[in-house]
């Protein structure tokens, strides 16, 4: 399966992306990028919003769970640990294999599940080849690697199309 690599929304942070809404949808199983979604890269702890945000999920009866490109040993581990949630690093991003495996260990299907993520050459391009919804957020910092900059340039045109198309 092959599309376009454009979000369904693009927000300016996790916060923005309701609970509510997404369990309105049908939503089960929230996907999210660890790196520069929930937290800083290299940090060792969530944002205060990613935290708070995986509570509410929690209390819609959404689960999350990290998908994360991250070779770092431990460290998804236990960023997941403190956001309550189950993780699967190397999950080799866009490729449909990490996201296939993931939602088969929670038992859900892609009609149930969106992906989070601040790339759209990797988690969204990902998300839609494995048939799950793509949202894209506003990296949380782009400091520090002038290569980001670059790429999130290359990502402006499928990002302005993005934020035509909200999911919720």
């Amino acid at each position: 399966m092959s599309c376009l690599p454009i979000p369904r929304g693009v927000y300016q942070t996790v916060a923005e992306i309701s609970p509510q809404a997404l369990a309105g949808r049908g939503i089960r199983l929230v996907l999210a990028d660890l790196d520069n979604t929930l937290a800083l890269y290299r940090a060792e702890e969530p944002t205060p919003q990613a935290a708070a945000w995986a509570r509410a999920l929690e209390g819609q009866g959404i689960q999350l769970f990290l998908l994360s490109n991250s070779r770092k040993p431990g460290r998804a581990q236990r960023l997941a640990e403190k956001l309550g949630a189950p993780f699967q690093g190397h999950s080799g991003k866009p490729g449909r294999a990490g996201y296939l495996r993931a939602m088969e260990r929670m038992g859900c299907r892609p009609e149930e599940t969106v992906m989070v993520g601040d790339q759209i050459f990797t988690d969204t391009l990902g998300a839609c080849r494995a048939g799950v919804v793509p949202l894209l957020v506003e990296p949380i910092r782009l400091a520090g690697n002038p290569g980001r900059y670059l790429r999130y340039a290359v990502e402006t045109p499928f990002r302005l199309l993005g934020k035509r198309r909200p999911f919720v």
